[in-house]
């Protein structure tokens, strides 16, 4: 069975600037012939009520920095990578 996957990207919010990267949380899916599938996984819920997310990579934190000032985790694009998902280059 074929599934889209919706896929965002967010950075962790720890104060050790070694750790920040962009992080690739998975919302939630649209199977073959069905109609999208949200999980609790939600970066903008996690924004606006400071609840925490999970990364690919199994990072748990509450997001709200902008993902663009930092790079992708190595371990999230490794994982989206293996699962075949296409990324943004930069």
């Amino acid at each position: 069975m074929e599934t889209e996957l919706v896929v965002t990207t967010t950075p962790e919010v720890e104060d050790s600037n070694h750790e920040r990267f962009t992080h690739i949380v998975l919302e939630g899916y649209t199977p073959k012939d069905g109609e999208f599938v949200p999980l609790d996984n939600s970066v903008i819920g996690g924004m606006i009520n400071a609840t925490p997310v999970t990364a690919l990579c199994g990072k748990v934190w509450v997001p709200g920095r902008d993902p663009q000032k930092y790079p992708l985790c190595p371990t999230c694009k490794e994982i989206a990578a293996t699962l075949g998902w296409s990324l943004p280059s930069g």
